[in-house]
């Protein structure tokens, strides 16, 4: 009876013996697949950061119209006579393109405007700062503009106002800067102005949209 108690006793230690490693082979494996499920959600989530925001660094920059070739008399012409890549406008590209921005009131003059006319092309989205440097109020108006445009966003010191229609006008009661993200539908010739203004103080200009 001793030997066979004996030979009972070595066969159960000797099971423990070989099933700790395979206890332990299991649960390593359970560390490993919640390990890579962790690493899998984290790279999700840094897949819909980059969703929510261009390359700024690689964005292209439109010129001023400065730095364009306007035909001259253009300013008579349909928008949709004009070409963009004879303007010497950047290629339509899957990102956002980056407007010259718009100050209002510069270098301590508060009618004063950096650029009057602006060029882009028809189906391109973009990103434009509108900036108010005056020490006056400003009411931004660009009615026709924002009815032919896609809204995506307004955003104002990191915080975003989503579009379901356009804004009626853009009110600067303080130095600042309102950046608006929409894509561009159909070519044409769209005016721009600061509202209530005298003659001799007016801040206006168009936007031109080519194809």
């Amino acid at each position: 009876m001793k030997s066979i108690w004996l030979a009972m006793m070595a066969a159960v230690f000797g099971l423990g013996v070989t099933m700790a490693p395979v206890n332990t082979a299991w649960a390593q494996a359970d560390d490993d697949d919640d390990a890579a499920m962790s690493s899998s959600q984290a790279d999700d989530d840094d897949d819909d950061d980059d969703d929510d925001d261009d390359d700024m660094g690689s964005a292209a920059m439109v010129p001023p119209a400065s730095e364009l070739t306007i035909p001259p008399g253009s300013e008579m012409m349909p928008a949709a006579a004009l070409n963009g890549d004879q303007l010497g406008l950047p290629k339509n590209t899957l990102s956002s393109q980056i407007v010259t921005p718009l100050i209002l009131g510069e270098g301590g003059q508060p009618f004063a405007v950096s650029d009057n006319d602006f060029y882009l092309r028809a189906g391109q989205a973009y990103r434009w700062d509108i900036k108010s440097e005056g020490d006056v109020e400003y009411k931004f108006r660009a009615t026709d503009f924002f009815r032919n445009v896609w809204m995506n966003q307004i955003v104002i010191e990191d915080l975003e106002i989503h579009m379901a229609g356009m804004p009626a006008w853009l009110e600067y009661d303080a130095h600042g800067t309102i950046t608006v993200q929409f894509q561009t539908i159909r070519p044409g010739r769209y005016e721009w102005h600061v509202e209530g203004l005298d003659e001799d103080q007016e801040m206006r200009g168009t936007i031109t949209v080519v194809p």
